[in-house]
């Protein structure tokens, strides 16, 4: 398995400098990923460009759309080389519009073919792991967003933060998206059965859903599932008969 990662652990993560944070539209806050970054990361992989890794434009078409607005499509498929032998084609699609609606009236592009190809090389590309961790919400250019930062920005009379005796603090910090989508991604590719994460849940942290889980059992969560804990026997089985619900992350 680890040899299988080798690629896709090489390209999850691209440098800070090789994002942007996009400022405005409906990906606002979202992260753009630099594409010269891309065919780099791919040269290092693989070679250089048309001898270790290539791609073919299979297709060009221009849609009309809402409004007189017209968008173009671009499919392409991407080769890798092992050795001697180049790959299958990774199939990938990418879209750009060509007449944009725009507050000054309609605006024509004369690179849509461009972008749209450029498009389609990024859906492809994620098919090896490249910004894998951008798409997945866990790398921002700065740091992993599942970790915890503890700042101190006053001092205050704490006090009053006292618990009263036979009492416990209740942990503050909710289970992250991103931490979700890991205990997601790390059951189905261990190919553990929804039960028996649910019964795992029930068992270990008297939870009925992944929802209700801190940031720090969140975390124990992952770690067990990665260390194989999920196994059978146990009050697992007994766990089984009592159900628990578990949320599913996004892929």
């Amino acid at each position: 398995m680890a040899e299988n990662l080798k690629i896709y652990n090489a390209l999850k993560q691209p440098p800070k400098e090789a994002l942007r944070t996009i400022q405005a539209g409906r990906l606002k806050g979202m992260s753009d990923i630099n594409p010269q970054w891309r065919y780099k990361a791919m040269t290092e992989q693989f070679g250089i460009c048309g001898i270790g890794w290539k791609y073919e434009i299979t297709n060009i078409e221009h849609k009309e759309a809402s409004g007189e607005q017209v968008v173009t499509h671009a499919y392409i498929n991407l080769y890798t080389k092992d050795g001697d032998k180049w790959s299958e084609p990774i199939p990938g699609v990418g879209g750009s519009m060509m007449v944009a609606k725009e507050s000054a009236g309609l605006h024509t592009s004369d690179e849509s073919v461009k972008m749209a190809v450029t498009d389609a090389l990024s859906v492809a590309m994620k098919m090896l792991g490249m910004a894998a961790d951008v798409y997945a919400g866990l790398w921002d250019g700065a740091k992993y967003r599942d970790t915890v930062e503890t700042t101190t920005t006053a001092v205050k009379d704490t006090t009053k933060d006292v618990p009263k005796k036979g009492t416990s603090v209740p942990e503050k910090g909710t289970i992250t998206l991103a931490q979700t989508k890991k205990i997601y991604a790390s059951i189905k590719e261990r190919n553990i059965t929804p039960d028996r994460a649910k019964a795992y849940l029930k068992e270990i942290f008297k939870k009925m859903s992944t929802k209700e889980l801190t940031i720090s059992e969140a975390s124990r969560f992952i770690k067990d599932i990665e260390a194989g804990k999920l196994q059978k026997g146990g009050l697992v089985e007994e766990a089984l008969k009592l159900g628990a619900e578990i949320i599913e992350g996004e892929e």
